[in-house]
């Protein structure tokens, strides 16, 4: 019997299962991300208490914004993962330089998503993968584990290698490169936006 391994990473959290995505902020068809959509399960949730305190509540988006009402927001999850072209558990400059340019196609994505959520009155940030702190909430200074989110949104796999925590994506390998968007949203609104974006072929 096949075993359908499109399926493997949904968990009970899992609203917008995992696809592969281009990233329509960049001209290169090859920066393309694997997303999908969560429900903060609980140990995320204390997590995220710990990250950002409560930057969504203290949000100063669209108060006249209909939709808006506490009732319909929700905390949620973003988390990507990329394809990389090395595996990002070796050395060298090489290893880097495919690290910088990870990097870079994840900021120009997660700032286009929490930009479009943000325009609309909701709480959005998204975390710099190089120090595990967010991109636009001021005063937070908690790290958050890319890694151990993974574990918890995806139930993908990592191991100790050292003093470091490595994950292990089910089809790349330590060939990953994970980074994640939070929101405080209603949850069509993130889903709507997140079954907007292109397919990649």
């Amino acid at each position: 019997m096949s075993v359908n391994t499109t399926h493997q990473s949904d968990t009970s959290s899992t609203v917008v299962p995992p696809r592969i995505v281009r990233n329509t902020q960049s001209t290169n068809d090859d920066d393309v991300l694997e997303c999908s959509l969560h429900y903060l399960p609980k140990p995320l949730l204390r997590e995220f208490g710990h990250v950002f305190r409560d930057e969504h509540v203290r949000f100063g988006g669209d108060s006249n914004n209909s939709d808006n009402d506490n009732k319909a927001l929700q905390l949620l999850a973003i988390p990507t993962n990329q394809h990389a072209r090395e595996d990002l558990v070796a050395v060298g400059d090489h290893i880097e330089a495919e690290k910088d340019r990870l990097l870079n196609v994840f900021l120009t994505f997660g700032k286009n998503i929490c930009d479009q959520l943000r325009s609309q009155g909701f709480w959005a940030d998204f975390i710099d993968p190089c120090s595990g702190l967010p991109m636009i909430s001021l005063n937070c200074n908690k790290v958050y584990s890319e890694v151990d989110g993974m574990e918890c949104l995806l139930n993908y796999k990592a191991y100790n290698a050292g003093f470091c925590k490595i994950l292990t994506h089910p089809k790349w390998g330590s060939a990953v490169y994970p980074a994640t968007i939070f929101a405080y949203a209603p949850l069509e609104v993130a889903k709507t936006l997140l079954e907007s974006l292109p397919s990649a072929t």
